[in-house]
């Protein structure tokens, strides 16, 4: 495996961390803030950040989204999203001992039964240590990065005003951020040809927009819902569409045979048991009280 490989999956690692501390943060922050609006998105964003805890949860989100750039760009998509998906493993361990979060029985059991399911589908991406694997047609990206869209925002809007439509908000910004983040590797590919050329590339602005809007849904997910579940639903999410991505979009290897195909419904059965766990999440007020 190519040392500049090896230097990603180390900064896939430090994403998965930083991802999963910004996250606790901005929740901390965001469920004792104003309700963010669909009609006033930017205004009621902004408005989050009085609170100390979500700029600084959106600081360390920052570092982290620098640190996925970076290892998106040095190795395989699959790869830098198994070491992510592993990483779930510390959320309830981050929650619990960090930011005192009370981690039901439940909770513990469902974020190891995704972290494992995600691993279980990673181990069936094939042999992808050997280049960066940026290559793909703008079709399929396209294609992929549009339904991936679309399939978010039918989630969002349809979750968007119900307290038991948290889990969908939740997922609809994992959808998104996983559309964001391929647009990403796509664009890494071309970096060392464009150089700054890349800031005014159409699919910069796609990831702009990709990642705010992101960011206006997990919030909303994150102020109606349990902490632990939202952000393993979205996390999960994102990393299954980013993973699929690899063989689908960028044209990493795959394995044949029996064995690749029962390892990855296990996977994906793991991952559906595991989201069949969630809590029901709860309301504001309990929210509140429970940071």
């Amino acid at each position: 495996m190519p040392l500049s490989v090896q230097l990603g999956l180390l900064l896939a690692l430090a994403t998965a961390v930083a991802s999963l501390l910004g996250f606790l943060l901005k929740y901390r922050g965001a469920v004792a803030s104003p309700e963010i609006e669909w009609r006033h998105p930017l205004r009621s964003s902004l408005r989050l950040f009085r609170s100390r805890a979500y700029a600084l949860g959106m600081g360390v989100a920052m570092a982290s989204w620098g640190l996925h750039v970076a290892a998106l760009s040095l190795a395989p998509i699959s790869l830098v999203q198994t070491i992510i998906a592993g990483g779930l493993v510390l959320l309830t361990v981050l929650a619990n001992s960090l930011f005192a979060h009370d981690v039901t029985q439940r909770e513990w059991i469902g974020v190891a039964m995704t972290a494992a399911g995600l691993a279980f589908l990673a181990a069936t991406v094939g042999n992808t240590g050997d280049s960066a694997h940026a290559d793909y047609d703008a079709a399929t990206l396209a294609t992929y990065v549009g339904l991936l869209t679309a399939a978010g925002t039918a989630a969002a809007i349809a979750g968007w005003q119900t307290q038991a439509g948290t889990s969908l908000v939740a997922a609809a910004a994992g959808l998104l951020w996983g559309a964001s983040d391929i647009s990403i590797k796509a664009l890494s590919g071309s970096a060392g040809d464009r150089g700054i050329g890349v800031f005014v590339h159409p699919l910069a602005l796609v990831i702009v927009l990709l990642s705010f809007y992101g960011l206006i849904v997990s919030t909303r997910s994150l102020q109606r819902g349990r902490a632990i579940p939202v952000i393993a639903i979205t996390s999960a999410a994102a990393n299954v569409t980013t993973i699929a991505a690899g063989p689908i979009v960028f044209g990493e290897p795959m394995p044949a045979g029996p064995a690749g195909v029962t390892v990855r419904l296990l996977a994906f059965a793991l991952v559906v048991a595991a989201a069949a766990l969630t809590p029901p999440p709860r309301t504001r007020d309990e929210a509140i009280i429970g940071t």
